[in-house]
């Protein structure tokens, strides 16, 4: 991202300079299905972000200007001032989040532009609300923390753009380390930073390109198993509230009383949460091999026991697995995106140029390639 990009089209329309502040993107290595099941996930910001030069305007109103749509919106902070532009909500969303925690936020004019993949699950919105959270916050000296920050991104989806998302995506984007993965428990919020330094490696995310249109009832199905399997458990142990209570002997008692469909979901749930951890206590010593079975494990359970892979997904896994790829799986929720690859250097030309001459061979369909390193989170920038 050429910041210096930003910092020419806000000096050509507003004639003056602001303050630059970036956010990134984010990559869950491990732990998927987990968080509605008040698991682990294990996310880490990456080195595609969001990024905004802000000013105080002096006035009521915000400008914006969306610099890779080369689109501009204008828009008040009241209740009733929702911009018509679908960008601009997120923004708008933002400052209305803060207004209701009793802060103030005064008008100010900004240009924003990002390197965050659209649509390859990298949480390219969670990067602008925690970019624009974090400038504004900074700009006007709010005092908000970064957990704060996080929970504001969470209902700007929520209330603003009509996506009921868990926490993770914004949290890795505020809470972002170089060099480390977050354990992040979604039941308490509690979280861990884990070692991530894998010399030798690279991490690797090939876009299958595909969405296909049943992940939305299909979410809803399998989180309705996971919530009558946790039901029936309780009855028997009445310490259990969720999946993450559980586990395999509990699950087992109750395997007459629910249906196998949601036995074997909430079997893939349970052993889910133990991988995460597994794969934890090997990251710590440094230990990457473990970290990518615990990758093919977790993609065979999400297409054989949860079934939200699909055959352009389980074809990239299956090249990965050829190619000698250390760990790989299905990444997000499934039906589509991307897979994410733990790859050996001198493995990665190889399983690059087989992996997508393939796939583009079988599918028509040319994947999209995207490397990434583990980043820090939001920030302000410091610009020579």
């Amino acid at each position: 991202m050429e910041l210096k990009t930003i910092q020419e089209k806000f000096k050509s329309l507003y004639g003056t300079a602001g303050v630059v502040y970036t956010s990134p993107g984010r990559i869950n290595l491990i732990g998927e299905h987990t968080d509605y099941n008040g698991g682990f996930v294990l996310p880490g910001a990456i080195d595609k972000a969001m990024y905004c030069e802000i000013k105080p305007n002096g006035t009521d109103k915000v400008r914006a200007f969306a610099l890779d749509l080369e689109e501009s919106a204008e828009f008040g902070l009241g209740e009733n001032d929702l911009p018509a532009k679908q960008w601009a909500k997120y923004i708008y969303g933002v400052c209305r989040e803060i207004i209701k925690k009793g802060k103030s936020v005064p008008g100010f004019d900004c240009v924003f532009a990002g390197d965050v993949p659209l649509g390859a699950g990298m949480s390219s919105s969670a990067a602008l609300e925690s970019c624009f959270g974090f400038a504004i916050n900074d700009t006007y000296n709010l005092g908000l923390d970064r957990f704060e920050l996080a929970l504001i991104g969470q209902a700007t989806e929520h209330n603003y753009v009509g996506v009921k998302c868990g926490i993770m995506d914004q949290f890795a984007s505020c809470f972002g380390k170089e060099g480390s993965l977050i354990r992040l428990d979604c039941r308490s919020l509690e979280y861990q930073y884990v070692p991530f330094n894998p010399a030798g490696y690279r991490l690797v995310l090939v876009n299958t390109c595909v969405s296909h249109n049943l992940a939305e009832g299909a979410y809803n199905k399998r989180r309705h198993s996971c919530e009558n399997v946790a039901a029936a458990i309780k009855k028997r142990h009445p310490e259990v509230e969720l999946l993450r209570d559980a586990n395999l002997d509990m699950l087992k008692e109750v395997a007459n009383e629910v249906s196998a469909e949601d036995y074997i979901r909430a079997e893939f749930v349970i052993e889910e949460i133990q991988r995460l951890l597994d794969a934890c206590a090997a990251l710590e010593i440094g230990d990457y091999e473990t970290v990518g079975k615990k990758m093919y494990e977790t993609h065979i359970g999400l297409s054989r026991k949860y079934e939200v892979s699909c055959e352009e997904l389980d074809f990239l896994n299956d090249i990965a697995r050829e190619c000698g790829v250390s760990g790989s799986r299905v990444m997000g929720g499934g039906f589509g995106g991307c897979t994410i690859n733990l790859v050996k250097n001198e493995l990665y030309d190889g399983f690059i140029k087989r992996a997508t001459e393939s796939y583009e061979q079988k599918f028509k369909i040319k994947p999209k390639v995207y490397d990434v390193i583990i980043k820090d989170g939001a920030r302000k920038l410091y610009i020579q």
